[in-house]
């Protein structure tokens, strides 16, 4: 785990951002076995063989989780956007989040990286 993504995270304003954001960060290591997280624009990423992955984005109502390599993923109507490459949920406050679903669309995503 790298530090400035636990700083990142610990800096959260909002404590259910963070608390998503944690939720996030632990489905990506479950997913990716030996991923590399960093922090780059500000932001964190994540990477497979120095690839992207995945992004974990902070704004003032949302959490946004975009999920790189996408291309081929089934997808539910209307939870993601984003270009066919990569696919972005955007994450309120009180929102179910369906991390059993995130975490097997990371794992079909990061599997050719």
């Amino acid at each position: 785990m790298n530090q400035e993504v636990t700083d990142f995270i610990n800096n959260v304003n909002q404590s259910w951002q963070a608390n998503v954001c944690n939720q996030l960060r632990q489905i990506v290591h479950v997913s990716i076995p030996g991923v590399e997280e960093r922090i780059q624009y500000r932001k964190p990423h994540f990477l497979k063989n120095g690839k992207y992955a995945a992004v974990i984005t902070t704004a003032k109502e949302t959490v946004s989780f975009t999920i790189f390599n996408a291309a081929g993923l089934i997808l539910p109507d209307g939870l993601f956007e984003g270009p066919s490459e990569r696919k972005t949920i955007k994450i309120r406050d009180g929102q179910t989040v369906d991390y059993e679903l995130l975490t097997k669309l990371l794992e079909q995503a990061s599997s050719s990286l």
